[in-house]
């Protein structure tokens, strides 16, 4: 799906979305990926949700967002609790949704000037 985000200079809006992957600022992205509100734009070293390990909520712990917006792939799957424990003992809200839905909520949520991070998990069909 096209977004045409309004881009204010130093953040990562999402361009375009699908089941293979986003692009960000007009960089293609094929795999999973970090998208914080502002800096760079991340490989996220996970493609499979059963791989998923609190190291990885603890990568996104260090962006210090205020809500991180992670996009489960192409279903809404929730993980464990003890996996978010970096983003809870922090503070950190987060909300889980598909990928599609979090790539739209992202942008929304960067146009309202808020701390986001996105992170969008992407896996091989």
């Amino acid at each position: 799906m096209k977004m045409q985000a309004d881009r204010i200079e130093g953040q990562n809006a999402v361009q375009r979305h699908s089941t293979e992957g986003v692009v960000v600022n007009g960089v293609e992205y094929r795999a999973s990926v970090v998208v914080p509100w502002q800096g760079d734009v991340a490989a996220w070293p996970v493609n499979d949700f059963a791989a998923l390990t609190d190291a990885h909520f603890a990568q996104l712990a260090t962006l210090t967002p205020e809500i991180v917006i992670f996009g489960s792939g192409a279903r809404i799957r929730f993980v464990k609790p003890a996996l978010l424990r970096p983003l809870i003992e922090r503070r950190i809200g987060v909300e889980t949704m598909d990928t599609a839905a979090a790539c739209r909520t992202y942008n929304v949520l960067l146009a309202e000037g808020r701390s986001v991070v996105l992170a969008a998990l992407f896996e091989p069909l």
